[in-house]
């Protein structure tokens, strides 16, 4: 693979960086960033972090002050990586106390009292973070993958006796299987990482996979078996054989697809949400993962990130020119043809929060392997990941972690949100990796 030359916005970091690097020289990077805020995960009382960081420019109108299933369970996982356990543990217990609070949303549709066509019935995955409890406003809560994320997350904690099996709700996980059996996840439209157009997604279906086969995990242990009545332990076990088995077929039908649905509107032949079913995940064999590695790298990789999916009208070309704040992240799942007539080919919004997953994938296969070959491409993603970090090209606060850079009067500059701290987390897993991999070679 011929690999280009990063784009580095930050000249100060552009000075640190290498073509091979030792141990000590991504600490020095990692402990000079750290003086200059761009790891500052600021938190609620709860411990629980909202989407954006303090700064943002669009901190009061997106919503992004509001708290995220899935951005939180990244940077939980984040947090636990680069050994801050309590913050980790603390923001996790926060999220099962807010589903503990809200069961009741699992149980309406359990029981049949709700209908989960309406994403507003489902359990809600954004959410006042400081006070737990749901936001009065339409939302595309119908998304497996958040509350996948969760169960996956919480049951490794789980395994890891990061927490104690004595504590845990046994009513609560027990309703996972059951809720994803009442709505048949493995063929259920969902709206996904992205929180559009509902489809069959196999992003969605493999993070609830991840979390359901570690929920039989644990099941494993005496200690957490314990802690369910007999009558829950046959029923549990019965609904875990169902739903994971569902759910791997479906995957087997789909990968290295995202949508194989014949509706033009759903279906999706490369998705970079797919990387997360290999990291954090760790769901997919390598094969499966190596599929979906060339399909992003080759099709949705650009100069200064990586597109969510080809045609992604989020952030599009001129996107602040052409839409007010207020519209620019409202609710898109039932009208995204609106969004889309914005969208010039070629000119979708390139992420920061994939490459950074990239350099991890890669140094977990240098370390599987010993090949050199998966080291420098390790050593590629992550300066690219750093090279994303903002500078004096902007009008945004240098030494931050964008969400994404988009194309306006034809140059790409980092969008509004600003630091995002989904992407600081998936930078900080990065420096995890690099770091146990520069110790190892």
């Amino acid at each position: 693979m011929i690999l280009k030359e990063p784009i580095v916005h930050n000249n100060q970091l552009l000075s640190l960086m290498r073509q091979t690097y030792k141990a000590e020289e991504i600490l020095s990077i990692l402990e000079f960033l750290k003086q200059r805020g761009t790891f500052h995960f600021p938190t609620f009382e709860t411990g629980l972090f909202s989407a954006a960081g303090i700064g943002s420019l669009e901190e009061k109108t997106s919503g992004y002050r509001y708290a995220w299933i899935r951005d939180n369970i990244h940077i939980i996982y984040a947090h636990f990586l680069m050994g801050d356990i309590p913050a980790a543990v603390r923001a996790l217990k926060s999220i099962e106390l807010y589903f503990k609070k809200h069961k009741w949303r699992f149980l309406s549709i359990i029981k049949g009292e709700s209908d989960p066509s309406d994403p507003m019935q489902r359990p809600h995955i954004r959410f006042d973070g400081k006070l737990l409890e749901e936001i009065n406003q339409k939302w595309a809560h119908a998304q497996n993958d958040s509350l996948g994320y969760f169960l996956w997350c919480y049951c490794r904690f789980i395994d890891l006796r990061i927490i104690n099996a004595e504590d845990i709700d046994s009513e609560l996980l027990s309703l996972f299987p059951q809720y994803w059996l009442k709505i048949r996840y493995w063929m259920d439209e969902d709206s996904g990482h992205w929180e559009e157009v509902r489809k069959i997604s196999a992003s969605s279906i493999g993070v609830a996979v991840a979390g359901l086969k570690e929920l039989e995990k644990i099941l494993r242990k005496k200690t957490v078996l314990k802690q369910f009545q007999a009558k829950e332990q046959d029923q549990l076990k019965h609904n875990l054989n169902d739903v994971i088995s569902n759910g791997i077929s479906a995957l087997d039908k789909i990968l290295p697809n995202e949508c194989i649905q014949e509706d033009p509107k759903k279906n999706r032949r490369y998705d970079s949400a797919l990387l997360f079913l290999i990291f954090p995940t760790g769901l997919l064999p390598l094969e499966k993962a190596d599929a979906i590695i060339k399909t992003v790298s080759t099709n949705l990789q650009g100069d200064y990130g990586i597109r969510r999916y080809l045609g992604d009208s989020y952030w599009a070309e001129d996107y602040r020119i052409k839409i007010p704040a207020e519209g620019r992240t409202v609710d898109f799942s039932d009208n995204i043809d609106d969004r889309d007539v914005l969208l010039s080919p070629g000119k979708e919004a390139q992420w920061c929060i994939f490459d950074p997953i990239l350099a991890v994938i890669y140094g977990e296969k240098f370390q599987e392997t010993r090949n050199k070959e998966f080291l420098e491409l390790a050593t590629y993603y992550f300066n690219r990941s750093l090279g994303q970090i903002t500078g004096n090209d902007s009008n945004i606060i240098t030494f931050r972690c964008p969400e994404a850079y988009f194309s306006e009067n034809g140059q790409y500059v980092p969008n509004d949100h600003t630091p995002l701290l989904w992407t600081q987390a998936n930078l900080m897993a990065a420096f995890w990796k690099m770091i146990e991999v520069a110790k190892e070679k």
